[in-house]
């Protein structure tokens, strides 16, 4: 099948990659004049584990091409997926410019029929609204479908993640489209959850919702932990093995973040409101998700007694492990917050140095993470990356001017430190 993607970011891209390795003929349009140029070169301008060899593989077997024309892309293929940016506005609302543009933009170019397919994460009512402004905007009498189609792409696992599919949610009133989608979609296993454009637009918003809820409640009883002398890894072990509950998103640290969850958790409160339906739930969620970063930065001063004139190496700046993505990253709460308060850092991540460059000022990149660490009065993990699962603790301990690790992310046992020596702080326990 004739497939467009429109957008090559972090979901865009994936979904190019990963429909062109399953046979399809893919055109991947971004407006982005020189992000199409280095994909044209056989470049990669984001970091996800098995893109890069993906892209290669495709565009080698002319399989996937780039372009800037949405006329072109609009000509080649059958079946086009919406999958441009929706950022957060200063409210929390989804900004939804981009897929407006692209509205008015596919109008323009329809000579016949296609399926244009929402697969960014947008509002209830989204797809009425693009439905209508294609219709309004349409130079002829062509007939064309609006489906909803959310993508649930874990960054830093989003290729395993688009072949080993949960399910499938395809949201349309159109039985042309249904087939077509169940078509492209064929090649999978999974359920695939047929339902109208509404709910399919829900069901990501309330998804990612209800995930974050699940991470600030483990964060929540960690703090009750860290009370009362209990250990939140094996609390969560425990609530984990229900069956009703599961074990995923029970880890406790320092908060969620990423372009996911803060964003479409703030849009989904904002839908709530807007209907007048109380989000409170909701915005508690997003209030221990802040504390979070608050009472790390309290156990940094706890660790440290005073933090003026310290200086700490922190290891991992990315919001996750295995992306170079720094929107909304805990990382820089805690950073901004410590060089506040007159600390020095000292910083190493795998993959998000350079991102991190243009968000942070005054910090001190490290070449690996023992460099990082030399020096320090203490080192905090802010991000889990196998790289630090695996340090030479010992030689850590000799760089360091202070035995002192502040673990977020609970990657360490806390007998083992003690064990070698270390004054060890982590969460909730």
């Amino acid at each position: 099948m004739n497939i467009g993607i429109i957008g090559s970011g972090h979901v865009g891209l994936v979904t190019a990659a990963c429909f062109a390795d399953l046979g399809n003929h893919v055109i991947c349009m971004d407006q982005d004049v020189k992000k199409i140029q280095l994909l044209k070169k056989g470049g990669v301008p984001i970091y996800e584990p098995g893109l890069s060899e993906l892209l290669k593989k495709n565009r080698l077997k002319k399989r996937l091409i780039f372009t800037t024309s949405i006329r072109e892309a609009v000509k080649f293929a059958e079946i086009l997926f919406i999958c441009v940016g929706t950022p957060p506005r200063e409210g929390g609302d989804a900004d939804l410019t981009a897929v407006e543009h692209v509205a008015y933009s596919i109008a323009a170019c329809l000579t016949k029929y296609r399926l244009i397919v929402e697969k960014s994460t947008v509002p209830v009512e989204t797809g009425m609204q693009l439905k209508r402004t294609i219709a309004e905007n349409i130079r002829k009498n062509v007939p064309f479908d609006v489906a909803s189609n959310p993508e649930f792409l874990r960054e830093g696992n989003a290729v395993y993640d688009f072949f080993n599919p949960d399910r499938i949610v395809v949201g349309t009133e159109s039985k042309r489209a249904e087939k077509i989608l169940k078509d492209v979609y064929k090649p999978f296993r999974a359920p695939i959850i047929i339902t109208d454009i509404r709910s399919a637009e829900l069901i990501k918003h309330a998804s990612n919702s209800f995930l974050a809820m699940k991470i600030s409640f483990i964060n929540m009883v960690g703090q009750i932990c860290k009370k009362v002398g209990a250990d939140v890894m094996r609390v969560a072990e425990g609530i984990g093995a229900d069956t009703r509950i599961s074990k995923s998103f029970l880890n406790p640290g320092i908060g969620f973040g990423g372009f996911c969850f803060p964003k479409d958790l703030s849009a989904f409160i904002r839908i709530g409101e807007k209907l007048g339906v109380p989000c409170n739930l909701l915005r508690e969620v997003l209030n221990v998700n802040d504390a979070q970063k608050i009472n790390f930065v309290k156990l940094v001063e706890q660790s440290l007694w005073n933090l003026s004139g310290k200086t700490v190496g922190v290891l991992g700046l990315s919001f996750k492990p295995d992306t170079e993505d720094m929107r909304f990253a805990p990382s820089i709460d805690i950073i901004n917050k410590l060089q506040e308060d007159g600390v020095k850092i000292k910083a190493y991540d795998p993959q998000a140095i350079a991102e991190a460059k243009k968000v942070f000022k005054g910090i001190q990149y490290a070449k690996n993470p023992y460099d990082a660490v030399k020096g320090a009065d203490a080192m905090l993990v802010l991000t889990e990356w196998n790289e630090f699962r695996e340090l030479d603790l010992k030689k850590v301990k000799k760089l360091l001017k202070r035995p002192i690790v502040i673990d977020g992310r609970n990657i360490y046992s806390p007998a083992e430190m003690e064990k070698l020596g270390f004054r060890y702080y982590s969460i909730g326990r």
